[in-house]
């Protein structure tokens, strides 16, 4: 397949050039979609290593690389090495890459009942409505909920939880991991846009989900967990909310398209390591299904705001179904992501029935 030249490219959607034509990852526009500007592919295709003056840090692209970046122990965490290195967690997909990162403080058998009675009255909410926009009114406040738990609130008010305790840092351990809920509320809203864009694999979810709801537990149910498990791994890989991981050469590293410096920045461009067609099949695809799936860029398992975003995507989407089995795209409405260092959509307007 050819790749996209940068002179093919309509002039308003031509990424901005540093010096030696390199394309700058702070270009205009990049911020809206670097992947309609074509940004990831010229990085990784034609330049797949090189020093951008904007960002101070070096860029990686291709898989292989961030692959590299996040499991060697010759790289360690931006921007001092008292922060993770090798394959001790980093911050990626949902976690922050706290040093003192551990279990949640409650247990599931609390947690999962308050995030499951969260996402039924925020779903019986929107119910009644004509039209809702499921970011501002769903996935900003089921979060919240589930932060709350792993608190220790069995049963959180949501009419007293504001913005600012949602968006709360504590002294570190496992609430300093699952209490900023801005991330979750991005990889959620890109969970729920994929599978509303996607009827079939809806209508299937819903028919395991009636027969097999998700229960108290990171897994979910034996059925609906399963696939819903894998449809949030693919979120994770192909709309990743932290779009750009930085961490730093502790030696000289040889890489892909040459050999970074000693005691460098590094700048690990996730989004474009996670649709790298050199590992992933058809890498523009949703496919929960996909055989070429990879845990590496969904984070550490264990986690708590990972296990809490599943949690979450699980139990949301399944309380949304069952209080609207109708849901579905309000007439015209396509969804659009915004943001380069983290992403996710802007609004989800639907129908709830």
């Amino acid at each position: 397949m050819p790749v996209d030249r940068p002179d093919a490219l309509p002039a308003a959607r031509r990424p901005h050039r540093l010096a030696g034509g390199r394309p700058g990852l702070l270009a205009p526009g990049a911020t809206t979609d670097p992947y309609r500007l074509r940004l990831y592919r010229l990085l990784r295709t034609d330049y797949p290593l090189g020093y951008d003056p904007d960002l101070g840090a070096w860029l990686l692209s291709r898989y292989v690389d961030v692959a590299l970046a996040l499991t060697d122990p010759r790289f360690t965490g931006y921007p001092h090495d008292g922060a993770p290195r090798g394959r001790a967690p980093v911050p990626l997909g949902l976690c922050r890459g706290s040093l003192v990162c551990g279990p949640l403080t409650v247990p599931w058998s609390t947690a999962a009942p308050a995030v499951e009675r969260t996402a039924y009255v925020l779903a019986r909410r929107i119910a009644g409505r004509d039209r809702a926009d499921l970011v501002a009114d769903f996935c900003r406040w089921l979060p919240a909920g589930a932060a709350a738990a792993a608190a220790g609130l069995s049963y959180p008010d949501l009419s007293t939880l504001p913005r600012a305790a949602r968006r709360r840092r504590s002294g570190g351990g496992a609430d300093d991991c699952a209490g900023p809920t801005a991330l979750r509320e991005h990889a959620l809203a890109s969970f729920l846009a994929n599978m509303l864009d996607d009827p079939d694999l809806l209508a299937a979810v819903r028919a395991v989900a009636t027969a097999d709801p998700p229960v108290g537990g990171p897994a979910g149910g034996q059925g609906s967990g399963t696939l819903l498990g894998r449809a949030w791994a693919e979120t994770l890989r192909r709309d990743p909310p932290v779009q750009i991981v930085l961490r730093r050469t502790r030696t000289e590293v040889a890489v892909s398209g040459g050999t970074l410096p000693a005691d460098a920045p590094v700048a690990c461009l996730i989004g474009a390591a996670g649709r790298d067609p050199a590992r992933f099949a058809a890498p523009d695809r949703f496919d929960p299904l996909r055989a070429d799936a990879d845990p590496l860029l969904i984070g550490p398992a264990g986690c708590p705001a990972a296990l809490l975003g599943r949690l979450e995507a699980e139990h949301g989407l399944h309380a949304l179904l069952t209080a609207m089995p109708g849901i579905r795209w309000a007439e015209g409405f396509r969804p659009a992501a915004g943001g380069l260092l983290t992403r996710g959509p802007r609004a989800l307007l639907v129908r709830p029935s």
